[in-house]
């Protein structure tokens, strides 16, 4: 249940803070008061759709929170979605951030930021919006079946799912066996072009991506071993042994590092210096070790670099004509070695998924056949809860048919269903929108959401406008009507009809009014306000919407509508 809504600069409320009521709530005002307003908010609160008119003129955000008792549904999935509630209460918040021609939002659940996906599950176990704009929805065949699966129950909805996923291994098999068709077509060509390459790189030994980078350097190598073995003999005497024409590296090193032992006896501070130097020693002489041992392993070799240079040739040579680099030409090797496995009918052959394919297409066919089933049960049910929610609307001989035709299986069945109503006897069914008035249509729809209030656990329906079009009885039944929803359920309404604002456990007034402009006096602004209202005010309200009767005789008409509608909720 709707317990309480706040909103900040959203259109033209710049602050409002209403506290609803169990029961039937209405919103009465003037055309264009601005109670769809209100209905706007809470639908942006529960993720409807953003944009940057929704922020107040002159102001950077707009603020709406709205919270809810908690039913056990919605406390169950807030625990799956590790989100904290407290006890019995739910607090949803959305904030509106206006930019150049742009709105950016921000969702929020006792305070945990929740997406948009969050939001509209949520919202399907809170709130549900009827308003005579979803006479367009009404007219939709897919709308139409969703909704009878909605009201056929768990079973149904469970056989839906499995009808979705046995759809998906059917297209599944189709899409393998099209693409087995197809490399089949094609399998000739490919086979020889991919074995001619197959045989041509499989003669160039293509193994190691980097070989080529291997052998230039083995080519620097080979190509300079006279002038490394000349510089590593150099470079080993500077460093260890000299021919006696200077002083090598290590001869230094040991001088400094006795001179410095000498001076260890006077001095424990040098100690670190001559450990340093020992180091240093130390690593000088093995760097002369090994750069006199690769000297000495370096050799010349004419037919190994002539090997080198004729390999490296080759391989530009083929990476020139693949038009690809030698790593690229590996993958490319590997590649249509794979494409031959398969070519070559490695995998299953086409009678194979063929057959596959008749199988899903066959279990597809059985779980569409017992969705027909259920829907169809579903339907006779509907239809008569339908027909008999109409009766008291004024529509004592209607007749409602849910029709069924065959479709080709989809994802959601292998049914088209389509709503057919007649309100005048001896007229033929017809698609509903095609043969319902507007004043029909508004008691169809209220009709219709009493038969899903039996069967689902949204604990607030908000009508906008149910009663538009309809006029003495039939207002007064679809008043009664909406007070029945309201005995197990939260009803918020807006309406024009007397007769169903009389029926209210809560009546509010929405006005707009014109005030002072706070930032320039000389400015005005159009802000809207809603005003609970008491006995007297109700009358004075009533006796408004009535209309076209002096003072006092719609006050006592008002009040004789207040008598009639206690009257009702005792019986």
């Amino acid at each position: 249940m709707l317990t309480s809504l706040k909103i900040d600069n959203f259109t033209l409320i710049d602050q409002l803070e209403l506290c609803l009521q169990p029961g039937l709530n209405v919103l009465t005002g003037e055309t264009g008061a601005g109670k769809s307003i209100i209905l706007d908010a809470i639908d942006t609160v529960l993720g409807g759709k953003a944009s940057s008119r929704l922020v107040r003129t002159g102001e950077k955000k707009a603020l709406i929170e709205a919270t809810f008792q908690t039913p056990p549904s919605v406390a169950e999935w807030l625990g799956a979605n590790n989100i904290p509630f407290e006890v019995d209460e739910l607090r949803c918040s959305r904030e509106l951030i206006a930019g150049r021609g742009t709105v950016r939002s921000r969702s929020r659940l006792n305070d945990v930021i929740v997406k948009k996906n969050q939001l509209e599950e949520l919202r399907r176990l809170l709130v549900e919006i009827t308003a005579q704009g979803q006479t367009v929805q009404l007219g939709s065949i897919e709308a139409q079946r969703d909704w009878l699966d909605s009201f056929a129950g768990s079973q149904t909805l469970k056989q839906c799912q499995i009808v979705s996923t046995a759809y998906a291994t059917a297209v599944a098999a189709e899409q393998t066996l099209e693409r087995r068709r197809q490399i089949e077509q094609q399998r000739q060509q490919q086979l020889d072009l991919f074995e001619y390459h197959a045989q041509d790189l499989s003669g160039a030994n293509l193994q190691d991506v980097n070989e080529l980078e291997r052998l230039k350097q083995e080519h620097q190598r080979l190509s300079h071993s006279v002038e490394l073995q000349k510089q590593s003999y150099e470079a080993y005497q500077i460093l260890y042994e000299s021919d006696g024409s200077f002083d090598s590296c290590s001869d230094l090193l040991s001088r400094v590092e006795n001179l410095l032992s000498a001076m260890q006896r006077f001095d424990e501070q040098v100690t670190p210096m001559r450990e340093l130097v020992s180091d240093a020693l130390a690593q000088v002489e093995e760097a002369g070790r090994q750069i006199n041992a690769y000297g000495e392993n370096l050799e010349t070799d004419p037919a190994r670099l002539a090997e080198v240079e004729s390999r490296m040739g080759y391989l530009k040579q083929v990476c020139r004509r693949y038009g690809r680099d030698l790593p690229e030409l590996v993958e490319y090797y590997h590649e249509i070695q794979a494409a031959l496995d398969t070519l070559n009918g490695d995998g299953q052959s086409i009678e194979l998924l063929e057959e596959a394919y008749e199988q899903a297409q066959a279990h597809l066919l059985e779980e569409c056949t017992k969705l027909t089933k259920f829907r169809k049960k579903a339907a006779k049910r509907l239809e008569s809860q339908l027909v008999e929610e109409l009766k008291p609307l004024a529509m004592e001989r209607v007749k409602f048919k849910a029709d069924f035709r065959s479709a080709p299986p989809q994802s959601h069945g292998a049914d088209i269903v389509e709503f057919l109503f007649s309100p005048n006897p001896g007229e033929p069914l017809q698609p509903l929108t095609e043969t319902a008035s507007g004043g029909e249509m508004s008691r169809f729809l209220l009709a219709f959401k009493a038969c899903f209030s039996k069967v689902d656990s949204i604990s607030t329906l908000i009508f906008d406008e149910i009663d538009v079009g309809v006029s003495g009885r039939v207002a007064q039944t679809i008043a009664e009507k909406l007070y029945q929803l309201s005995q197990n359920r939260q009803v918020l309404c807006v309406t024009h009809q007397p007769l169903v604002a009389a029926m209210a456990d809560a009546h509010f007034h929405v006005d707009k009014q014109v005030i002072a402009n706070s930032e320039k006096k000389s400015d005005e602004r159009t802000v809207v306000r809603v005003k609970g209202l008491d006995e007297t005010a109700r009358r004075e309200e009533l006796a408004q919407l009535v209309g076209g009767r002096s003072h006092q005789e719609g006050i006592a008409f008002a009040e004789s509508l207040l008598a009639q509608a206690a009257t009702l909720r005792e019986n």
